[in-house]
């Protein structure tokens, strides 16, 4: 036998022991199996469900104001349900605004055009402390200097009539002097700047369309 057949016939049996190794190794493949890119395509699809069907986000809108789980988080999210157009952070800019046009509207002893925003029995309040300055000869002078701080110092939501109540903290700061009909300064400094802190509960029907909150209450 030529040693070229001889080596024909080793290479050969190389070969068939490799196809038998290889055989043992990976296996065969019986029936229906899925397709490697099936099987990478699962875990993808899992993760996908994962967080398709995940909690709701936390609403920063309402924690960044509110403990998590407090009732006045549970009241803020209830007011979110009737009134989706409602927001907390929205809600603290417009109180800052109110606060400042009410309080120096009362100051200047002139609630004409804040009266809308006041609830009656504020309305009433207020007025008593503008007529009785009057009545003594009484005028004040006040500048408003701005606020140093606001935050919510409660909420309340009643279910069954929708009403709404959210109570603020303010700091403003503020120049104001009471002077008698001789322009003596009888209270306050018209030089020096004071502090002002008050807590004001605003409240508003979330089932009406009007948007506007009345303020009910001040502390």
């Amino acid at each position: 036998m030529s040693n070229p057949l001889i080596q024909l016939l080793v290479l050969a049996a190389i070969a068939i022991f490799l196809i038998l190794r290889l055989r043992n190794v990976l296996g065969t493949r019986d029936g229906f199996e899925p397709s490697q890119v099936d099987e990478d395509a699962q875990p993808a699809r899992r993760r996908f469900e994962v967080i398709e069907g995940t909690a709701d986000e936390p609403d920063h809108d309402i924690f960044d104001h509110a403990e998590p789980g407090s009732p006045t988080a549970e009241a803020l999210a209830a007011m979110k349900e009737v009134d989706p157009s409602f927001g907390v952070a929205d809600f603290l800019n417009g109180a800052k605004s109110a606060y400042e046009m009410i309080l120096m509207a009362f100051e200047r002893g002139d609630l004409s055009e804040v009266r809308p925003f006041l609830a009656d029995p504020v309305a009433e309040a207020f007025q008593s402390v503008i007529d009785a300055r009057k009545a003594q000869g009484q005028n004040v002078e006040a500048q408003f200097l701005g606020l140093r701080d606001t935050g919510l110092a409660g909420a309340e939501f009643d279910h069954s009539t929708v009403i709404a109540e959210v109570s603020v903290r303010f700091v403003g700061e503020l120049i104001a002097a009471t002077k008698d009909s001789e322009g003596n300064v009888v209270d306050g400094d018209p030089k020096a700047a004071r502090k002002q802190r008050d807590v004001w509960t605003f409240a508003r029907d979330m089932g009406q369309a009007d948007p506007n909150w009345q303020l009910v209450a001040t502390g």
